[in-house]
């Protein structure tokens, strides 16, 4: 272990940004099981704790903070190593769009590896719901898209991602309120759509409490104790509480995540950043 093996770094740094074993795991494409076992030997070697469990949270020690951030580092050296040599003159740029649920937790780790690995190639992001970035793919505005599935819209399948009621912490359960309060993103969203006919369905009374295109927007109301939302599981931070039917509130549908390309991407560095993307992200 002290070699500092670099594939259990990657499942340090895996844990350090999702803040879940399950989680981790399927970015890393390894069981959790397995994750857990290889922390658990990293952990013994060391002498020291690199998380803290709770219940619900997976949190940095001081210890793990630490080794997870020699360990992007590293991460990134071995990217930038392999495609100097394989790739040695790719430039370009890509311009990738992203609601702001998967971009906040999703794309964060794939971009900053593509980006070491490619310095030459500049990336711009556009934050927009996926019903907002539908256009700007038919319009090549775009290059990529990283989207939930729509009807009018075809792509590469990502991964079926699940969807939670979030709510915050404390001793307000407002998720036992009837009618019940949500937050939830404008019209024409799919969690929206997946939550409130999943409400119908079983008959829970509701009422819309926020609407907001902004994910952030969403987190201020349910942290206030004033909403739940329904969220991509991925995008859930650790300071909310992730519920469900234990909880009295009915299971939603899963979101289809794919990977969606305008005419104009049939260019090597979007097919590059692609291939990342479907590698890092994709779940069997």
């Amino acid at each position: 272990m002290k070699k500092l093996d670099l594939d259990v770094l990657e499942m340090v740094v895996a844990v350090a940004d999702t803040g879940s074993f399950v989680r981790a795991a399927e970015s890393v494409h390894r069981s959790p099981s397995a994750v857990s076992m290889q922390i658990k030997a990293i952990e013994e070697a060391l002498g020291k704790p690199l998380f803290a469990r709770t219940t619900r949270d997976v949190v940095l020690t001081q210890e793990g903070r630490t080794l997870a951030d020699y360990g992007r580092q590293m991460l990134a050296m071995r990217e930038e190593a392999w495609a100097s040599v394989v790739r040695p003159d790719m430039r370009g740029r890509v311009t990738v769009g992203v609601p702001d649920d998967y971009a906040s937790s999703l794309l964060p780790s794939v971009l900053r590896k593509f980006a070491a690995a490619h310095p030459r190639v500049e990336i711009r992001v556009i934050g927009l719901p996926s019903s907002g970035l539908i256009p700007l793919l038919k319009d090549n505005t775009l290059d990529l898209a990283c989207i939930t599935k729509a009807r009018g819209v075809s792509g590469e399948f990502i991964r079926f991602e699940p969807m939670v009621w979030a709510a915050a912490r404390g001793k307000r359960q407002v998720w036992k309120e009837r009618p019940l309060p949500i937050a939830v993103f404008e019209q024409g969203s799919a969690a929206r759509a997946h939550a409130t006919a999943a409400l119908q369905q079983v008959g829970i009374r509701y009422r819309t409490s926020y609407e907001s295109p902004s994910l952030l927007g969403l987190f201020s109301m349910v942290e206030a104790g004033l909403a739940v939302a329904p969220l991509a599981r991925c995008s859930v931070p650790t300071y909310l509480v992730q519920l469900g039917e234990a909880d009295g509130l009915p299971p939603l549908a899963e979101l289809e995540v794919i990977l969606a390309r305008s005419a104009r991407s049939k260019r090597p560095p979007c097919d590059f950043l692609a291939e990342q993307i479907l590698s890092d992200l994709r779940v069997a």
